[in-house]
């Protein structure tokens, strides 16, 4: 979800690297193979008519990934640590275009942790309040993919624990001379956000503050490119997690009689039926303020999705999924199962025709290693 040229040499140079500097720090190559098949119905043909599609797909559960990772040791508490990550699909042999992460920085137990280079987006964490944990059909499909993404020339911090409480920053310099807030280095501008959570016995409380710009610095479309709010929980009730969230999104540079802003909400659980089942539901809803939409810019509407899934331990690091989720639009809206992108004119013809329903599922395994 997340060149097929870059894995061969570069994974023989790093291992190399890492079997010549494994007498001063500690490198550890990790990864997860994520693959099976998929059921979605009411895919565009071109031609304003759709149909259904069989495919085999890799990642739905989780990206597929290969990381290279280490520690040294510098004394005092202090170590360094990095991580070189590299989505792959194994149905097609092929690796991500651009790293998952590629970061380096220092860590002490008392004072924190810093890192700098590309990383997940801070607004990732919605991950740890979402039942589905953000797989194909979850927290990112009506935010059209807004809470899953990375940004480069990141400078992040995450504070140790202090009485269940954690915090975490972000920020993401855009890099552009004269433009404090543009960049030239990829699809986003300066972003920050700041991440609070409380952990407390049956009780864990999210909230994230995050700001998103477009390559020209500004808050220009509700889904790619805007400030948003999200506040969360998980309630812990023996086998049973109950999860849910509301997120404010706002975009205020967008162009004037387009919609500016959105509200999303879920709410679902997890049942640990035994030590190798686990069952999920969840309920996701999107409502679009009021205003137009055009080829990249949704138009006021709403759309509801519902999900079920289950995952089976196979082991301790393999376990069989199958998913399922039908999405019901508003007249006008193209909210589909899949994270795909917003607006009416799109490349990616997974979304539905205006105002149709979307059914699909897929199934697979997960190993990690």
């Amino acid at each position: 979800m997340r060149k097929a040229g870059w894995l061969p040499g570069s994974a023989a140079l790093l291992c190399a690297l890492s079997t010549t500097a494994s007498a001063q720090s500690n490198v550890t190559l990790s990864g997860r193979i994520d693959s099976g098949f998929a059921y979605l119905n009411q895919v565009q043909t071109g031609s304003g008519t759709s149909t259904s599609r069989f495919s085999a797909q890799s990642g739905d559960w989780g990206t597929g990934m290969l990381n290279f990772s280490g520690t040294e040791d510098l004394g005092n508490g202090f170590k360094t640590i990095f991580i070189l990550s590299r989505s792959l699909k194994a149905v097609t042999g092929t690796a991500g275009a651009q790293n998952r992460k590629s970061w380096v920085g220092l860590s002490n137990d008392r004072y924190g942790t810093i890192k700098f280079g590309r990383d997940l987006f801070i607004s990732n964490g919605v991950s740890a309040i979402d039942p589905f944990v953000q797989e194909l059909f979850g927290s990112a499909s009506l935010v059209r993919g807004r809470n899953w993404q990375q940004t480069n020339n990141n400078i992040g911090y995450l504070s140790p624990s202090y009485r269940g409480f954690d915090v975490a920053g972000q920020y993401s310099l855009g890099g552009e001379a004269g433009n404090w807030n543009g960049t030239t280095t990829g699809s986003y501008g300066r972003s920050d956000g700041l991440q609070l959570t409380y952990r407390a016995g049956l009780v864990d409380i999210r909230a994230i503050y995050d700001e998103m710009r477009d390559a020209n610095g500004h808050f220009s479309n509700v889904f790619t490119a805007s400030r948003e709010f999200t506040i969360g929980a998980n309630v812990h009730l023996g086998p049973f997690i109950i999860q849910g969230a509301a997120t404010r999104m706002i975009a205020s540079d967008t162009p004037g009689g387009l919609a500016s802003t959105a509200n999303h909400y879920w709410l679902g659980t997890n049942y640990q039926v035994s030590p190798y089942l686990l069952l999920t539901v969840g309920a996701y809803h999107i409502d679009v303020g009021n205003g137009a939409g055009n080829a990249t810019h949704d138009a006021h509407g709403h759309a509801t999705m519902y999900v079920i899934g289950s995952t089976y331990n196979l082991s301790k690091r393999t376990f069989l999924y199958a998913t399922g989720g039908y999405v019901r639009n508003s007249a006008g809206s193209t909210f589909s199962l899949e994270p795909n992108n917003p607006g009416m004119n799109n490349s990616n013809l997974d979304n539905p025709l205006p105002g149709k329903s979307q059914l699909g599922a897929y199934f697979g395994i997960n190993h990690s290693f």
